[in-house]
């Protein structure tokens, strides 16, 4: 049976996900690209305020999911302006991972389960290697930096769910594999071949990532108040 509640949130992704195909529609289609400029930061606002809205106290974690978000935003903003702002969107992306990082903590130690370390590193490793001819040299530093703190992130949040199998680290790992997803066909599309439709592969995997990454912060919600009942 549906809840309000279960009404709610799929409201809520309802609005991301039309929010999300018109922001490919206009990145997809030249005459409509007023619709990218608009519903591109709109999709990542409405993730952050599906974060940011749900009930119950989950305390720190939800605080720097939500500064990610804020910083993934700025990102969004950066990569779609008329002039090149690869540069400033790659260094809002990296302190958003860095964020993520850091509420991925407060669910389990440091990378205390080590295969996800290695096959992250492997993909980041390949990654690299392909993109590596294609990259100009002031970028080939400040890429590698970035590759490094995805991955890092990435296999943090299949660390911890490996670590603390729950709902919430689960949904968590499975939007730091999109995440790394995204933003290679991205990296890919840019510097090494272009792939057809990028747009509709590296947006949609993109805001898959980021819904996994708030929808996290419900689950630890739904845990705590299920603990609170329970005694």
């Amino acid at each position: 049976m549906t809840t309000p509640r279960d009404g709610h949130r799929i409201g809520w992704m309802l609005a991301i996900a039309a929010s999300a195909a018109l922001a490919i529609l206009g990145a997809e289609v030249e005459g409509l690209r007023g619709l990218h400029y608009v519903f591109k930061p709109l999709t990542t606002l409405l993730v952050l305020a599906l974060a940011w809205r749900q009930p119950g106290v989950a305390g720190r974690y939800r605080h720097w999911i939500v500064i990610g978000l804020v910083l993934s935003t700025a990102g969004d903003v950066f990569l779609m302006l008329p002039f090149d702002g690869f540069v400033f969107g790659l260094g809002s992306f990296l302190l958003a991972h860095l964020a993520y990082l850091v509420a991925l903590r407060r669910r389990g130690g440091w990378w205390r389960v080590r295969w996800p370390v290695a096959v992250y590193a492997v993909v980041a490793s390949l990654v690299l290697a392909r993109l590596w001819p294609g990259l100009p040299n002031e970028l080939k530093l400040p890429v590698i930096v970035y590759v490094v703190a995805l991955a890092g992130m990435a296999a943090q949040a299949a660390s911890v769910w490996r670590e603390h199998s729950d709902a919430s680290t689960r949904i968590a790992a499975v939007g730091g594999a999109f995440f790394v997803t995204s933003d290679a066909l991205l990296a890919l599309d840019r510097f090494s071949a272009p792939i057809p439709m990028a747009s509709v592969w590296v947006l949609a995997t993109y805001w898959v990532a980021q819904g996994c990454i708030a929808r996290s912060v419900r689950v630890v919600v739904d845990q705590d108040q299920a603990s609170v009942a329970s005694r």
